[in-house]
C-alpha cells in the first residue's frame, strides 16, 4: 500500500472494541498514518447466549478480523490480545502491541465492597472459567454465576437491581406524597420532598440525574442479581465505566489473569503494513511479556478448555511469571513462580510450561477436556 492509501483497519463493533481500535487509530494518524475503521460482527458478537468457553475453538472474537485480513478485504486488525487463539496462520503476524494497560481483574460492586468482606452466598458473576476457578478457590463459600455480554452490559446487569429497587423506594415515597395532599390539599405546602422529607427532588429529576449506564440498568430486566462481578481492568477503564462502579483490584499472584489480559495486538499480513504498524505501535517490554505468557499458555495447553492463568512482569533483566492452571471447581490446581532471564525468554518460557504441565497442570486439563466431550 502506498503512504497516501488509507490504511484499512478492522475491528469489532462492541463499545470497547471500538475504543480500542480508536486508540490505535490515533497512534497512527499521529505518525501521519491515515486510518479508516472497518466495524465486523464475529461469531462471538452473534451467539450472544453462550458463554465464551462455549463457543467452540479459542478465537470466537478474533478468526473473522484475521479471515478479512488475509483474504485482503481489510489491512490490519485490533484484537484483545486474550481473545487470541495461540496457533495462528503463518503468514499472520502480530505487527503490534501498543503499550499495554492494567493486566489484572477487578471485583467491581454498586458501592465498592472488597472480595473478603462479601456475605457468604454472595452471587458474583463471571463469563470467565478462569475467574470462575479463582473465585471458588479463593471463597468457595461464594455462588459463582454465568454472566455474558460486553463490558457495559455487565456492568448494567450489576446495578439494574439497585438503581431499579432505589427508583420503587422513591415512586413509593411520591405516590404517598400525591395521596397526601389529594386527602388535605391545604398540606402542599407543608410537604417538602416526601413526608419524611427524605428527598428532594422528583422521580423524574432523580432518574435524569442518573449516568446513562445507570439510566440503562433501571429499564434493563433482572434475570440474576448480582452482589459482584468480575471484569478486566482494562476493559473497565477503557469504556469509561471504572468511576460509576466500586471497584476492588485482585491481586495478580492469586487471581493471576488471563495471557496477554490488558494489551492488544494489532495483526497484519502484508509485509509492508506489518513494518509500518510495528514502527509506530511496538512496545518492546509489552510485546515480551505477553510473549512468555503466550509461550506458557500455547506449551500448556487447554486454551479456553481449562481454567488457566498465566502473567508475566519485566523486572530489570528478569522476566517473573506466576502460571495456574485449576480445576473447574477451584478444588484443585497446578502453579508455578519463576524469575525467567529475559535474553532466553522464549525458552525458559516453555521450559516453566513443561514443568507446569508434569506438576499436576496436564492432568486438570485432560479432565477438563473430557468433562467438555
Amino acid at each position: 500500500m502506498s503512504d497516501s492509501t488509507p490504511l484499512r483497519l478492522a475491528t469489532r463493533g462492541s463499545e470497547l472494541a471500538r475504543r480500542q481500535a480508536a486508540t490505535v487509530k490515533s497512534a497512527l494518524e499521529d505518525r501521519h498514518v491515515e486510518v479508516e475503521i472497518v466495524e465486523m460482527e464475529t461469531t462471538g458478537d452473534a451467539v450472544r447466549d453462550e458463554l465464551i468457553h462455549r463457543l467452540g475453538k479459542t478465537g470466537a472474537f478474533v478468526r473473522t478480523l484475521d479471515e478479512a485480513v488475509l483474504e485482503g478485504d481489510v489491512d490490519a486488525a485490533v484484537h484483545s490480545m486474550k481473545d487470541m487463539p495461540t496457533e495462528q496462520p503463518d503468514e499472520l503476524v502480530v505487527a503490534g502491541v501498543p503499550e499495554r494497560a492494567a493486566p489484572g481483574d477487578v471485583l467491581v460492586t454498586p458501592d465498592g465492597t472488597e472480595l473478603k468482606d462479601l456475605p457468604k452466598g454472595a452471587t458474583v458473576g463471571t463469563g470467565s472459567l478462569r475467574r470462575g476457578a479463582q473465585l471458588r478457590a479463593h471463597r468457595p463459600d461464594l455462588n459463582v454465576e454465568a454472566l455474558r455480554g460486553n463490558v457495559d452490559t455487565r456492568v448494567e446487569k450489576l446495578l439494574a437491581p439497585v438503581v431499579q429497587a432505589e427508583h420503587e423506594r422513591r415512586s413509593d415515597a411520591e405516590a404517598e406524597r400525591k395521596e397526601e395532599i389529594e386527602r388535605d390539599p391545604q398540606t402542599e405546602e407543608e410537604i417538602e420532598g416526601t413526608p419524611d422529607g427524605e428527598f428532594d427532588e422528583s422521580v423524574e429529576e432523580w432518574f435524569m440525574g442518573l449516568s446513562e449506564i445507570e439510566r440503562r440498568a433501571a429499564e434493563r430486566e433482572v434475570e440474576t442479581e448480582y452482589d459482584a462481578i468480575v471484569l478486566a481492568a482494562a476493559g473497565l477503564e477503557r469504556t469509561g465505566l471504572r468511576h460509576h462502579v466500586g471497584t476492588s483490584d485482585l491481586p495478580t499472584d492469586e487471581f493471576v489473569p488471563a495471557a496477554g489480559q490488558g494489551a492488544l495486538a494489532v495483526t497484519a499480513a502484508d509485509d509492508e503494513v506489518v513494518e509500518r504498524l510495528q514502527s509506530v505501535l511496538d512496545h518492546p517490554r509489552s510485546r515480551a511479556e505477553t510473549a512468555v505468557e503466550r509461550t506458557v499458555l500455547a506449551e500448556v495447553g487447554g486454551g479456553c478448555i481449562a481454567p488457566i492463568g498465566v502473567h508475566a512482569h519485566l523486572r530489570g533483566d528478569r522476566i517473573h511469571t506466576v502460571a495456574r492452571v485449576l480445576s473447574t471447581d477451584g478444588t484443585e490446581e497446578a502453579k508455578l513462580t519463576r524469575d525467567l532471564p529475559a535474553e532466553t525468554y522464549d525458552a525458559a518460557a516453555r521450559e516453566l510450561a513443561a514443568d507446569l504441565r508434569e506438576k499436576g497442570a496436564a492432568d486438570l486439563i485432560d479432565a477438563a477436556r473430557e468433562a467438555e466431550s
